[in-house]
């Protein structure tokens, strides 16, 4: 089957993202603006930005956690220029190929704040790895699989928990328009059922979302959804994915 003429799938992302793009970065430093008056410190301006979507204290989520940077640079005594820096400029090989964006809006006296916090957390401890549990669900056709997160409250097979729809109601809010309603399928992006069909795991999406895909025409979402946020969008797809969360408004234990 053809496709239908209509606009050009580069030039519909490329609208899309213009039209996204300021609600992300208005977003992003929403917090970082200072109040009359009031200096923010280097832990508020870090929190009011986008970094926490990328980076934590304690553990990675697409960066380097900050505790892992301060004891890194604790020795060094350039580490407060060469930071400062990177956190401007941007850019990729210290901690991975992952390409940090710039943050050139950023005063050199809001910058300096951020550095001196991160460098302060070098005896901050890393985090406890949680015990992982499973749940096993059975798919249509008879396989099984096991899931390191509930898709169902205890009891249902069909009301999904309360993650799960928010999940649910955040890609209908913001993923739906290049990747499909319901994460069904779109001529926009790629379908992400199949994406996470095809093994793509939660770390792997953080890093294509919370960085975007310029050459694609995705935004960053760094700063406007949080780690927790794409988390659940995550878990929503990937139950979509194994056929197991249906199309349209799921019920969940909140109706």
């Amino acid at each position: 089957m053809s496709r239908s003429p209509g606009i050009p799938r580069t030039i519909a992302l490329g609208v899309i993202a213009m039209l996204i793009a300021p609600l992300v970065q208005a977003r992003s430093w929403a917090g970082a603006e200072p109040q009359a008056g009031a200096q923010q410190t280097g832990e508020q301006l870090t929190k009011g930005g986008d970094c926490f979507s990328c980076h934590a204290s304690d553990h990675v989520i697409v960066g380097p956690a900050y505790n892992a940077i301060a004891k890194k640079y604790a020795a060094d005594p350039a580490a407060a220029s060469r930071l400062a820096r990177r956190i401007r400029e941007g850019g990729s090989g210290t901690w991975g190929n992952i390409r940090m964006p710039p943050h050139p809006d950023l005063k050199d006296a809001q910058t300096k704040e951020i550095v001196q916090w991160i460098l302060s957390l070098k005896d901050v401890p890393a985090a406890r790895a949680a015990t992982v549990k499973t749940y096993a669900y059975t798919l249509q056709g008879g396989k099984k699989v096991t899931l390191d997160f509930h898709l169902f409250v205890e009891g249902s097979d069909r009301k999904v928990t309360k993650d799960l729809f928010r999940g649910y109601a955040l890609y209908n809010s913001y993923c739906y328009r290049c990747h499909g309603t319901d994460a069904t399928e779109s001529e926009l992006g790629p379908n992400l059922r199949h994406t996470l069909e095809t093994g793509m795991t939660l770390r792997q999406l953080l890093a294509v979302a919370m960085v975007g895909r310029e050459d694609k025409g995705m935004p960053s979402w760094a700063g406007f959804l949080s780690e927790e946020e794409m988390t659940s969008i995550y878990r929503y797809v990937k139950g979509r994915s194994l056929g197991l969360v249906p199309v349209g408004r799921p019920p969940s234990e909140t109706d």
